[in-house]
């Protein structure tokens, strides 16, 4: 199984969409890429697409955040301290799992059973009444409990976004405050992700995925993130994080039902 072009802009678009959405980008990817090729096993090569397109969705996050960033490297220097913190658990996960267990964050099993744990979180934070801390107000350990929750959604089905909002409004955030603390604790982790791939590319060799390609979906991913991004802002103003819990939910039991079936 080789990857066509057409497949990685398919994978893009799904990026840009889930990875802002509280759905579950890599759950999503993982669970469409074998349906493209008609199986029901991640074809190889997923990981270097799935971060190359991430990073694509950082740059959405880096362009609609760029104010903030800029005050975060002036002024706000507390708060970059407190996303450094933050950033500590993914990068022990990340890079345990990308030397020790790679085929795990690849497995449409796992997605399956992990996008209903995302589907509860979501009604749960639907339910959270709204906090009253902004995110530079946070304290150290607040920021460390929720990089844990972005190291655990290192697992696919298992959304970062949706288990680091729900973490911020655990420890009392607003809801504008969880989401903007969010993407930023993203930022650090993401690139880390790009970088660590980029050296596993270069000490292995040229990756089964054209870089030509792999650039190609991260700019879709880059376009359709930005649009993804802003619909997010709105999707909380409006009180529908419980529709993408019941979504999830109904996802992972299919999926799961799927994986099951088709591997007995």
């Amino acid at each position: 199984m080789q990857f066509s072009l057409w497949q990685v802009l398919v994978l893009a678009v799904v990026q840009g969409i889930a990875e802002f959405l509280p759905i579950s980008s890599d759950g999503h990817l993982v669970v469409i890429a074998p349906l493209l090729f008609g199986g029901s096993e991640s074809p190889p090569g997923l990981l270097s697409v799935s971060i190359a397109l991430h990073v694509g969705t950082l740059g959405s996050i880096l362009l609609y955040y760029h104010r903030r960033i800029a005050r975060l490297l002036g002024e706000d220097r507390r708060t970059l301290g407190l996303i450094l913190v933050g950033t500590i658990p993914a990068g022990v996960v990340g890079v345990a799992i990308k030397l020790a267990a790679e085929h795990v964050v690849e497995s449409p099993l796992l997605a399956g059973l992990m996008l209903p744990v995302t589907g509860a979180l979501l009604l749960w934070s639907s339910r959270r009444p709204p906090g009253t801390v902004e995110y530079n107000q946070l304290r150290w350990r607040d920021s460390i409990l929720i990089g844990m929750a972005q190291a655990a959604a290192i697992l696919p089905g298992l959304s970062r976004s949706g288990s680091t909002i729900a973490a911020g409004l655990g420890v009392g955030l607003t809801r504008p405050a969880a989401v903007t603390y969010s993407f930023l604790l993203a930022i650090p982790a993401l690139a880390g992700a790009g970088v660590l791939e980029g050296l596993s590319i270069y000490a292995k060799g040229p990756p089964l995925v054209p870089l030509s390609w792999m650039f190609a979906g991260g700019g879709v991913s880059f376009v359709v993130g930005l649009a993804a991004i802003y619909s997010l802002e709105r999707v909380l103003q409006r009180g529908w994080l419980h529709w993408f819990g019941w979504y999830c939910i109904a996802l992972g039991v299919a999926v799961t039902a799927w994986q099951l079936v088709g591997t007995a």
